[in-house]
């Protein structure tokens, strides 16, 4: 019997998140490949696009004309996926037609007035300006009685369903928790009940012992590649101080967090020189009002690209039909972005 490599040998690993398990086969990353390849056509955007729905003091497809912001700007999105009037769930018993009326606000924050600036561009100190937003976002809907939880996310890059290069992110709030915010709520829930301490506090900790899947650290915060990771450079940000949402953060963490992003985005760029696509969302604390010690302040980032700028992993036929599935271990990814410069490709 062969000794057992993790670079080599196909292998599953569990999520301590989901509580789901995962298939590695990094054999496979040798694999020729003639399929599908993304444009790599470099983007030349303007600093200004008269024709952006998200520039400042553009009109919108609505008729809204945005404000001539200077910094971050949110305003409610124009084509919204939930809705914030009530309405009332039709009568049905049968158990196998389950259905409820879900209540939400969603908006869009545009990071910068420039069409032309993505987060790995900008400079930390307007990178905190963003977080201060999703603070102010996060206070604001949260606070309202019939919102429970808030997602923040950025889908980044034309790959990801990106429709505007305008650098922007999302916030859906809503009723219910999300399928995979409940999922780690449970586990987050039942491994402290057992310890007495946050899951990713003891992740972190014996990932800072091992190093092998870290990616880089401030006195703060940690990027690393999740053990279980699905994606090939997914990676996950988490703070070494156990807190559960973003206004937990202090001065001092707020621009360590600032930092993390910057660093991390301007390696995810220096991969493939290129403008880097990647879905990223954070998760906190529900805003139900009731205390959570169990959750940790993180963030994901799911980015697609596999082997190069123009080809991508898919999530297709038994990702779909069994589980998740990955070819790279996620310590050969760790250490690829680790070795990454943290200068922008195009300054140097």
């Amino acid at each position: 019997m062969e000794a057992f490599d993790n670079n080599e040998h196909p292998h599953r690993r569990f999520n301590p998140l989901l509580g789901e398990w995962i298939l590695v086969s990094p054999h496979r990353a040798k694999r020729p490949w003639q399929g599908q390849k993304e444009s790599t056509q470099a983007l030349n955007l303007p600093a200004y696009d008269t024709t952006c729905y998200l520039c400042a003091g553009n009109e919108r497809s609505n008729g809204v004309h945005n404000d001539a912001y200077t910094d971050v700007y949110v305003f409610d999105n124009d084509f919204p996926s939930l809705l914030e009037g009530e309405a009332e769930a039709p009568a049905e018993t049968s158990p196998l037609f389950q259905l409820k009326p879900e209540r939400g606000i969603n908006r869009v924050i545009c990071f910068s007035p420039r069409h032309d600036l993505t987060i790995p561009e900008m400079e930390v100190s307007a990178i905190q300006k963003v977080i201060q937003a999703w603070k102010e976002q996060y206070t604001d809907l949260g606070s309202r009685d019939f919102i429970n939880h808030v997602q923040i996310f950025e889908n980044k890059g034309a790959v990801m369903g990106c429709s505007n290069p305008h650098p922007h992110g999302q916030i859906w709030s809503q009723s219910s928790l999300p399928t995979n915010v409940e999922k780690t709520q449970a586990n987050l829930k039942k491994y402290f009940e057992a310890n007495g301490r946050s899951l990713l506090s003891d992740y972190i900790a014996e990932e800072l012992q091992r190093k092998e899947r870290v990616v880089l650290e401030n006195e703060h915060f940690v990027v690393l590649v999740p053990f279980w990771a699905i994606w090939p450079y997914e990676t996950l940000i988490v703070s070494k101080r156990h807190f559960g949402n973003i206004t937990q953060m202090t001065p001092e963490e707020t621009v360590a967090f600032a930092d993390a992003l910057k660093r991390l985005t301007v390696k995810y760029d220096n991969l493939f020189e290129t403008s880097f696509p990647y879905s990223s969302g954070i998760h906190q604390t529900p805003t139900d009002g009731q205390d959570h010690p169990e959750w940790h302040f993180h963030m994901h980032f799911y980015p697609p690209l596999l082997r190069s700028a123009s080809v991508k992993k898919f999530m297709v036929g038994y990702e779909m039909m069994a589980e998740a599935q990955r070819d790279v271990s996620s310590e050969k990814s760790a250490a690829i972005l680790r070795d990454l410069s943290e200068t922008h490709y195009k300054q140097k």
